[in-house]
């Protein structure tokens, strides 16, 4: 049975600023914070934190994501009670 995923968005507001997070409305707030003529550039689906920080950092070229807590940033969404 496939995992339950959720959309991400990567959003380059200037050369040294950008903003990764959750599309849809539970990105809204991230979103809000956004500087006039930021750029969504790139998304990927991911089933936890884990899992869109690694394929955010593949994607931005900064080598392996590591986490101080990966019992918790492990957990699917669904685990965490998301939709």
């Amino acid at each position: 049975m496939p995992r339950p995923t959720m959309k991400h968005e990567l959003w380059i507001e200037s050369e040294d600023e950008q903003t990764f997070c959750l599309a849809g409305r539970h990105g809204d707030d991230a979103r809000r914070l956004l500087e006039p003529g930021a750029k969504l550039v790139w998304t990927c689906e991911a089933s936890s934190h884990f899992e869109a920080m690694a394929k955010y950092y593949e994607y931005m070229g900064w080598g392996p994501y590591t986490t101080d807590y990966p019992e918790e940033d492990k957990k699917t969404y669904f685990e965490l009670g998301g939709e």
